[in-house]
């Protein structure tokens, strides 16, 4: 049975907004959270960007919904030691309702210590000791760990909750799926694509697979067009350039390349209720067992009255 939640955009929202939107989440009928992790929104037009481990502790005070990092990266920015004592403290507050998700990140938040960004493969390396790392402090042993990329001495985390914090992984590509299919609890990622979770599964993958998607629910499909356009064209960047270009002004450069037809194309907009439908559908027909809904722009109200009351019945139908 697919479940759905909704997916908190940091990059648009400060933390008593997110708040507001996860108590309303709860009450629109909406089952789980994902909360995005960064440091700089990918465009200044978005205009927010709060700790999300400071959200996450206020979250957990206001809605009894099951919360996921999508996706924190504990590779450069943090030191996956102190991802690990962050995540367990989410996870007590939480009543073991979190799962951290971890990425290999984008230079768009891991550069603001001036660390070098590194080469893909390099990253999926880091990756990996960093969740070895993390891991290895849930155990609530004291740790110490030398490792190619990572140093850890005499470390123990007392806060821990009574089962390890689960830990799903951000995949794209083939090489990306396999790792997660092997050193997950589950996948992230945000395409309706079967073939990845195909992939995901025949590499013996048994976690759950969590998709994402944006919408804009509007009056009018060309309102709808006109905020989505406005706040989200970097998502429709082509190749690695949304990992690696370092600021939101480049951002931006990049994204007035981008129409808002080709928007049109990739997020649902207007007040259609069946549009809204059929784009989540992809992802249930495609295999996934989560699916994370984001409404863009400033509309949460009138997002989640039509939600609750045409697009979540039907699709729990």
């Amino acid at each position: 049975m697919v479940s759905f939640g909704y997916f908190l955009s940091c990059e648009e929202f400060g933390p008593r907004e997110l708040v507001e939107q996860a108590r309303m989440a709860e009450d629109a009928g909406f089952e789980r959270l994902w909360i995005s992790d960064h440091f700089h929104p990918w465009l200044d037009e978005q205009g927010q960007s709060p700790f999300v481990w400071s959200v996450i502790g206020a979250l957990s005070q206001v809605t009894s919904l099951p919360i996921t990092t999508a996706v924190t990266c504990p590779t450069i920015r943090i030191h996956p030691a102190i991802i690990a004592q962050a995540a367990a403290t989410a996870a007590v507050q939480c009543e073991g309702g979190f799962t951290l998700g971890v990425g290999s990140g984008e230079a768009l938040n891991e550069h603001v210590l001036g660390d070098r960004w590194p080469v893909p493969d390099e990253r999926l390396d880091m990756l990996d000791e960093a969740i070895d790392v993390i891991r290895e402090l849930h155990t609530g042993k004291l740790v110490t760990h030398r490792g190619k990329h990572y140093t850890v001495e005499q470390a123990r985390i007392y806060t821990l909750p009574e089962q390890p914090v689960p830990i799903y992984i951000s995949a794209f590509g083939p090489k990306a799926v396999r790792r997660a299919a092997e050193r997950g609890d589950g996948l992230c990622t945000v395409m309706p694509d079967a073939d990845l979770v195909r992939r995901y599964r025949d590499a013996g993958g048994e976690g759950p697979v969590q998709g994402g998607i944006k919408v804009c629910w509007a009056d009018s499909e060309k309102a709808g067009l006109r905020t989505a356009h406005r706040l989200w064209p970097s998502d429709l960047l082509p190749g690695n350039l949304g990992r690696n270009l370092p600021i939101p002004s480049e951002f931006k450069a990049a994204s007035s390349l981008v129409t808002e037809d080709a928007v049109g194309q990739q997020f649902p907009c207007g007040p259609d209720p069946e549009r809204h439908v059929q784009a989540v559908r992809q992802f249930v027909d495609a295999g996934f067992d989560e699916v994370y809904v984001q409404q863009i722009g400033p509309d949460q109200e009138k997002f989640f009255e039509a939600w609750s009351g045409k697009v979540l019945p039907a699709l729990k139908s």
